[in-house]
């Protein structure tokens, strides 16, 4: 396995959310449980920042190359100084904070939240809160590819907005899984998105309206494995497309990541399994490696909880597998 390294001093408690910088390829953010967010350099196996918060925090995002953005249990927007450890209180939510991206060229935060509402932030600004979308349900999910931004809500709803223009959204949609929406990542080349459902499927959907391109949408099996003659299936936690390539990664509570080539609709390889489920998985800007971290979802309540192996963040080295397949 030295195609990849685990990174030391990890969280104490579960991984909400890995990260990587959008410019440089060794600076990785990890949200966890234990209410912090540790800042990495992955080349060189270093904790260079680790910011205490006053809950469970659930997502995280980079800003610039110096600064990032936090949101969790305790409803509240922060924006991190990673190189002093300052933070800076923007404002909060009415209820837990559960995404936050960065629209770098608008210089504008989203969050999404169980209040159900998105709002939008100007960190420069002396009152950051800029405006509040409302939603018919709480956010659980947010992507953002150029200037359209997707979100996933409970009740298996999606809205799909371009940022330039939230007053209301460009598109509303049903999830086409039947279950509820586990996981949510935009293509690279922004035509459009990936969905994972609690169980063991994803649907791969297309911005584009029109007739010809929605009958280019499918679904399909993931993240199952038959064990004396019973079907045992497993959340799909996170996905992640390749920067360069456009394939995907998909990890679920099975403690496996494959790669996908959704044009072919092939998968590409399946990596070793790893010691537990993992909970979120990110590529790096240059898509060279792939961040993976593992640890306890919950999904066999506390019972499961009791023995769960500690959380880890591994740092993989990416190779031939994420280059489409030629035809």
């Amino acid at each position: 396995m030295s195609d990849q390294i685990e990174l030391s001093s990890p969280p104490f408690d579960s991984v909400s959310q890995v990260r990587f910088s959008p410019t440089n390829p060794d600076h990785l953010l990890v949200s966890a449980w234990d209410t912090t967010v540790r800042f990495y350099d992955v080349a060189t196996n270093e904790q260079k920042a680790k910011i205490d918060h006053r809950a469970a925090v659930l997502a995280c995002s980079f800003g610039d190359t110096t600064h990032a953005y936090s949101g969790g249990l305790d409803n509240g927007i922060r924006e991190l100084d990673l190189s002093t450890e300052k933070v800076t209180y923007l404002g909060q939510h009415g209820n837990a904070v559960s995404a936050v991206n960065y629209a770098r060229e608008q210089n504008a935060l989203i969050s999404g939240s169980w209040d159900l509402s998105l709002k939008l932030w100007d960190p420069r600004a002396s009152t950051a809160d800029v405006s509040t979308h409302v939603l018919p349900e709480r956010v659980y999910h947010m992507d953002l590819v150029n200037n359209t931004l997707v979100v996933s809500m409970a009740s298996r709803l999606f809205h799909i907005y371009d940022i330039r223009k939230m007053s209301e959204p460009a598109q509303t949609r049903e999830s086409s899984l039947k279950f509820m929406t586990r996981s949510l990542a935009c293509m690279t080349d922004g035509k459009g998105y990936a969905i994972g459902s609690v169980e063991g499927r994803i649907g791969v959907e297309y911005f584009d309206p029109s007739p010809e391109v929605q009958d280019q949408k499918y679904a399909f099996k993931c993240h199952r494995q038959t064990i004396e003659d019973v079907d045992h299936v497993w959340p799909v936690n996170s996905l992640a497309f390749h920067p360069l390539h456009n394939t995907f990664a998909s990890a679920g509570s099975d403690g496996t990541v494959s790669i996908w080539d959704h044009k072919l609709k092939k998968r590409l390889r399946q990596y070793p399994k790893y010691s537990g489920p993992i909970a979120s998985v990110a590529f790096s800007c240059d898509g060279s490696r792939l961040a993976v971290g593992v640890s306890y979802t919950w999904d066999d309540g506390e019972e499961g909880a009791k023995t769960a192996e500690r959380p880890a963040i591994w740092i993989k080295k990416t190779g031939d597998e994420v280059k489409p397949r030629q035809v």
